[in-house]
């Protein structure tokens, strides 16, 4: 009978463990020394060894005669153990016995001495799941247990584990294993298959395998109808091949073709994609494109594995990284409310149409993205995108061989002739005549021009006193009124503060908390400090204030912040006061 890879192949002793010998290496330690704990708990995700490790320890606690810390394989306790024949090693799974009961009858049944071999012990995998109540139950024997028990704990959440029972307990944390070491393990084992496994087909399964040898050996079995295991091969037998489709979606999202994306998707819903599992391969795309654009020395190690690194390289040369945050997050927010939407299709239609045209969006991380696009083209000395011109210009609707010069009906006209000068020029050498000399002649009844008396000239003209006058009470008029203006401002936003948030709109209208003020172009609001003053200096929210001076005055205005100190305030508030007749000050 075929017994699979992942099970064939499982380590029997702590040396054949792949990648986690910071670990294995204190347990056989442990073993060797005979300093081992009362509770362990093996933390870490699946596949990583944490139930191996688990069995291999129960082997080596009660082994017969252990072998530098690993257990010898061929003592009747571990052949025992091994079959699943000796009753007292019972591996136990929380996932399908969570409740109190069953750990009450296993706390019953601890007490008594093992039967067959040195130490009872108990494998609670998933342990996670068990109920509160049923971690109260077995808290009590974790904290007094008999010398002859030992529990083996594993998790991959351990944030769901009490503290009560990491604290009692030796903790273990079991890392991702590396990729080059998953491909060189998987390697070794095709070998001993007889598996012609390519070793770039290795590297694809091991970065599919995201960390885990189980899940590799998994995926190598699952591959391993094909005579010659190349990438192709396991492309295909992943059902991978769909992600060509999602890259050539995201090809024709970078050229902005909305019409070609549009059917690419319908031609995918037809097929029976799921709408979520299309949004999620689109995210894992344009995750590994970010990872390969920020860290291109370690993406290997980063990217998921189903694309192609050339594919990658090309479309992170394509887009700067605050486009591909920005389409991110749409995708992101698409898939939150894809589950109340009501129609599916349309929600990633409008977000398939919102990655096409990266303008129609005002969020700061859309505008961030089309200012890192302009700011790439002007580096690269490009400012049109003739592509994208040519694609959105009708050429039917003008041709420039059927333009012809309009002719205009204007009236003749004669031009002048200049062969002759229109007038006649006088000889070079020739004198002006005497009239040219001669003083002009004076007008009747008028005085000599040194006979005029100055002194008395403005004396009889009252109008210039009279319009200097105007023009100092119409820039006293027009400099009180500015103040009004200014003091008018701060009035106004107060008024339409029901634009801010609750807070802030509370504070705003307690003179004794903020008070606000206009000096030139610069908005100036002083805020108590504290809790009061950490809200306002928020730069979305001096943003808003500034945004809403320059609605109000109709110039350019700034906003600083300032802190109301108590003398101030006292002053402020007197102020008030005095505006209302009632009140009388002695």
């Amino acid at each position: 009978m075929y017994q699979a890879l992942y099970r064939k192949y499982r380590p029997q002793i702590f040396d054949e463990v792949v990648g986690q010998k910071h670990i294995t290496e204190t347990l056989k330690n442990q073993v060797k020394t005979g300093r081992l704990s009362h509770a362990y708990i093996f933390i870490g995700t699946r596949g990583t060894g944490k139930t191996t490790c688990a069995r291999i320890l129960a082997k080596a606690v009660n082994c017969e005669n252990p072998v530098d810390g690993n257990p010898c394989g061929k003592c009747a306790a571990c052949r025992g153990i091994q079959e699943g024949s000796i009753m007292d090693v019972v591996e136990l799974d929380a996932a399908s016995n969570s409740g109190v009961d069953s750990v009450r009858a296993l706390r019953d049944e601890a007490v008594f001495s093992p039967a067959d071999v040195k130490k009872r012990v108990y494998i609670i995998d998933e342990v996670h799941n068990l109920s509160l109540a049923a971690f109260n139950a077995l808290l009590k024997i974790l904290e007094e247990p008999p010398k002859h028990l030992m529990f083996i704990l594993a998790t991959t959440e351990l944030h769901k584990v009490p503290a009560t029972i990491l604290s009692r307990c030796q903790r273990h944390i079991f890392h991702r294993i590396d990729t080059p070491v998953i491909a060189g393990h998987l390697m070794n084992i095709s070998q001993r298959e007889g598996i012609q496994l390519l070793p770039q087909a290795a590297e694809l399964i091991a970065r599919l395998a995201d960390g885990g040898v189980r899940d590799a050996l998994s995926l190598l079995d699952q591959c391993s109808g094909s005579e010659i295991i190349d990438t192709e091969a396991v492309y295909s037998a992943m059902g991978l091949a769909g992600n060509r489709r999602i890259a050539e979606m995201l090809d024709k999202t970078l050229k902005h073709n909305s019409p070609e994306v549009l059917k690419e998707f319908s031609g995918m819903w037809m097929d029976g994609k799921d709408p979520a599992t299309l949004l999620t391969e689109l995210s894992n795309l344009l995750r590994d494109t970010l990872m390969m654009q920020v860290a291109p020395k370690g993406a290997l190690e980063l990217i998921s594995g189903g694309y192609d690194t050339e594919l990658l390289k090309s479309f992170s040369k394509r887009m700067t990284k605050d486009e591909i945050v920005c389409a991110l997050t749409t995708i992101q927010n698409s898939m939150y409310g894809l589950k109340d939407a009501k129609n599916p299709k349309t929600a990633v239609e409008l977000c398939l149409l919102s990655l096409c045209d990266n303008g129609m969006g005002d969020s700061v991380k859309e505008l961030k993205a089309r200012i890192s696009r302009l700011e790439k083209q002007i580096s690269q000395g490009v400012f049109v995108d003739r592509e994208a011109v040519k694609s959105n210009y009708n050429e039917s609707s003008f041709d420039a061989g059927e333009y012809e010069e309009p002719e205009y009906d204007v009236p003749p006209y004669d031009e002048p002739s200049y062969d002759e000068p229109p007038y006649e020029e006088a000889p070079y050498d020739s004198a002006p005549p005497e009239e040219f000399y001669s003083e002009p002649p004076q007008r009747q009844n008028e005085e000599p021009e040194d006979d005029i008396d100055y002194s008395a000239f403005h004396e009889e003209q009252p109008e210039d006193a009279f319009l200097e006058r105007k023009d100092r009470e119409q820039n006293s008029e027009n400099n009180s009124a500015e103040k009004v203006r200014d003091e008018e401002l701060w009035n106004t936003i107060t008024r339409q503060a029901s634009k801010l948030p609750m807070e802030i709109k509370m504070s705003i209208a307690d003179p004794l908390k903020v008070r606000g003020y206009v000096e030139g172009d610069t908005l100036h609001i002083d805020v108590i400090p504290g809790f009061i003053h950490k809200r306002f200096e928020k730069p979305e929210m001096l943003e808003r204030f500034a945004q809403m001076a320059r609605e109000l005055s109709g110039k350019e205005m700034r906003v600083k912040l300032g802190e109301l100190k108590e003398d101030e305030r006292s002053a402020r508030s007197l102020d008030e006061l005095k505006k209302y007749k009632e009140v009388r000050f002695i």
